[in-house]
């Protein structure tokens, strides 16, 4: 049953499904849309073209789909994506996209901490966590499961790869590989993610296999070009070993080593 607070402020073109909750103050603006279970606490502001799906509880003072904080937009149709089962704490802000019908994405499960930002056509994939005051400039990229430690800046265009860990307060000025951690100033790779990657589900056998990758990518004093070579010429067709080579070979920022 949907239940909204006398106080808040719905606009009539909102789309809110059943068994959505918006609490005291909160503004829900007339082209944002609200799947079914979603949680919205006191004071929080929805606007924008923004898409929430199902099962979100976004927190007291949080504000979803302002415009792009890029002196280039001027006004285009993008879009504030967000998928299902999401938690957004206090004042977290996420931003619409600047370029025309594209859109900031949030995928499923993912917890993004108070005081986070998430500026313009940042993605967010799925399980996800922005700890508090991570400030993502546009066009960050964050892969499945990575973990961005407190009061860390990510510089634009970063891209943070899957089942990553970033230590808290380090500046990310280049892409972080997948499965490693990655901490210090300047920021650095300092071993191989290997609590998270069990805790994720990889099996030893799985471990094993990165930690090799690991070292000839980051410890054998080859270059980059010449550790991608290495790695699909000794590990051939590995999922993971392969997801990490391309990951590699794509980086237009260079990667944090």
């Amino acid at each position: 049953m949907l239940d909204i607070h006398p106080t808040a402020v719905v606009h009539s073109r909102a789309e809110i499904d059943d068994n959505v909750i918006i609490g005291p103050y909160s503004v829900i603006g007339p082209d944002v849309s609200i799947g079914a279970g979603t949680w919205i606490g006191s004071h929080v502001v929805l606007e924008g073209r923004t898409r929430i799906g199902l099962g979100n509880r976004i927190f007291h003072g949080a504000a979803l789909g302002g415009e792009p904080q890029d002196l280039k937009y001027r006004g285009e149709s993008t879009y504030l994506r967000i998928g299902n089962f999401n938690t957004i704490r206090e004042y977290a802000t996420i931003n619409m996209a600047c370029i025309e019908d594209e859109a900031t994405t949030i995928e499923d499960h993912a917890l993004i901490m108070a005081y986070a930002h998430v500026a313009h056509n940042c993605r967010i994939a799925s399980r996800v966590i922005l700890a508090n005051s991570v400030n993502l400039a546009g066009h960050v990229e964050v892969f499945e499961g990575a973990i961005i430690g407190g009061v860390t800046p990510v510089h634009q265009f970063v891209r943070v790869g899957r089942y990553s860990i970033v230590g808290g307060g380090c500046r990310v000025p280049k892409d972080v590989p997948p499965f490693v951690r990655a901490a210090g100033h300047p920021l650095r790779v300092v071993g191989l993610n290997s609590v998270g990657l069990e805790r994720n589900g990889f099996d030893e056998d799985r471990r094993t296999t990165l930690k090799r990758a690991y070292r000839v990518l980051f410890r054998s004093g080859l270059n980059t070009r010449q550790a991608v070579a290495r790695l699909r010429e000794e590990f051939g067709a590995d999922d993971d070993v392969c997801d990490l080579a391309d990951f590699v070979e794509k980086s237009e920022r260079g990667i944090t080593l």
